[in-house]
């Protein structure tokens, strides 16, 4: 299934002599992930309490590619400099859960229906575990789509600049909310899948 994923090693070559400079300044794929974290959580909040301001929603599609872009450094500072630990590995599956719930909460205060983007979250979130479980299950971490992690901080991006500009009302962005919600249940059924399919547990 076609995701955004996919242009991930692309990205990653970009990014690579960034991450030459970051390694040679002490940085560590750690340092970079909880940053991310953080970051995200900040922007979330600030976006929640700063609801009234629709402009500042524009910011969403800046941060959330500047979030790609540090996920994918924590990834090759972690891989091609040795930095890999099982520590390092919790952040990152912990922190993407966290980041993603705190700007999902930033729309809250908008009229959106607090149980579909209670949905959305949770189900975001369980999509990811199902991903994990990849892992668990003897095979590898599974980031099939149509709505992995960088599809998310698209649609989501999308939103934040419609919202924003005020392009579409609310009523007709709770439909894109709606549409990710099926995705996400089709994204946990496509991860499901593949894990069988590789040799997992049955």
């Amino acid at each position: 299934m076609i995701s955004i994923y996919q242009l991930k090693p692309k990205f990653q070559s970009l990014l690579r002599p960034l991450t030459r400079v970051l390694f040679q300044l002490g940085i560590t794929a750690n340092m970079v992930t909880l940053f991310a974290m953080f970051a995200s959580i900040a922007l979330g909040i600030f976006l929640y309490v700063s609801s009234t301001v629709k402009i500042y929603y524009l910011s969403l599609p800046f941060f959330l590619f500047f979030r790609m872009a540090l996920n994918a450094i924590d990834g090759m500072l972690a891989r091609e400099f040795h930095q890999k630990s099982h520590l390092g590995g919790i952040y990152n599956e912990i922190g993407d859960i966290i980041s993603d719930s705190f700007l999902f909460f930033a729309f809250f205060p908008l009229g959106f229906s607090p149980l579909l983007l209670f949905s959305v979250v949770i189900l975001a979130a369980i999509s990811e575990v199902i991903g994990i479980l990849g892992a668990v299950e003897g095979t590898e971490r599974r980031y099939d789509g149509p709505m992995g992690k960088s599809d998310r901080a698209f649609v989501l991006s999308c939103i934040g600049i419609l919202y924003a500009l005020q392009i579409l009302s609310i009523l007709s962005l709770q439909y894109i909310f709606i549409f990710m919600l099926l995705l996400l249940l089709y994204t946990c059924y496509n991860r499901i899948q593949a894990i069988l399919k590789s040799g997992g547990k049955k």
